[in-house]
């Protein structure tokens, strides 16, 4: 028992390793370009990055945030991916422990991040993820205890199904588009992982981030109704707290309307 901080700091570790691999999704795949090869390289100069020097959030800190050629900064957000999916997995860990829901919400979270930061980046969601997704959310569901083949089956049917009403719905009445295919897989992939009865509250938490965030940042930039932002990054958001949370927020709901 005095070493039961080890298992939970190495999924934290790996966790910011496999962050650092994501932060070449990010760049590479909006571009079109090879995940595999070529090594890394600084985006300024083009200096390839030595493996000793690709140590996640150490690396950053032993250069001083700086490359070690040009000496162009490094964009905080390297480190900040890296130690943010480092504390997702252990999390994740914390969450599920020492089972196979562990490794597969794990590929989940990191594909959630990778989706998210390309979304607010380039307005995309790439489907070189999202459709994969869909097909290894249905095939983790003979993983998942409480997780039926139908239930996720009937989760990318509602979750896709749902967007594409909505989108549509939006389109014939203001003759515009409001939300993009790329959200409709997502959502899709999400009900694949997490089942069809997760798929309304997660529409509804994600709307409720979307609100909160949306309405004070038109007011900030005194933009009208149209102001357009991905809605990829609030159902990565809501995604993430329904799967490590939903249970204790529906409790905390019940209590809150007097059921229990």
């Amino acid at each position: 028992m005095e070493q039961a901080w080890i298992l939970p700091v190495f999924a934290g570790l790996l966790g910011a390793v496999v962050g650092s691999f994501l932060n070449v999704c990010i760049y590479r795949l909006p571009r079109g370009k090879s995940i595999v090869s070529p090594p890394s390289s600084c985006p300024e100069c083009g200096a390839r990055i030595p493996w000793y020097l690709n140590v996640p959030l150490v690396s950053f800190l032993a250069l001083r945030g700086r490359c070690r050629v040009c000496k162009t900064p490094i964009s905080m957000r390297y480190p900040a991916i890296e130690l943010l999916n480092g504390l997702l997995f252990w999390v994740i860990f914390d969450r599920f422990g020492i089972s196979w829901l562990t490794p597969v919400f794990w590929l989940f979270a990191a594909a959630l991040v990778v989706i998210a930061l390309i979304d607010l980046d380039h307005q995309i969601i790439p489907d070189v993820i999202s459709l994969p997704g869909i097909v290894a959310g249905f095939l983790c569901s003979f993983l998942i205890p409480w997780l039926s083949w139908s239930d996720a089956a009937l989760g990318i049917l509602l979750g896709g199904g749902s967007l594409f009403v909505i989108a549509t719905g939006y389109q014939l009445l203001t003759g515009r588009e409001g939300m993009g295919g790329g959200d409709i897989k997502l959502l899709a992939m999400v009900g694949a992982f997490m089942g069809w009865k997760a798929v309304l509250p997660i529409i509804f938490l994600a709307s409720l981030l979307g609100t909160l965030v949306g309405v004070p940042l038109m007011l900030v930039q005194r933009k009208n109704a149209r102001l357009a932002l991905p809605f990829g990054p609030f159902i990565v958001c809501a995604t993430l707290v329904f799967l490590l949370w939903g249970g204790l927020l529906f409790n905390y709901y019940l209590r809150l309307i007097g059921y229990s």
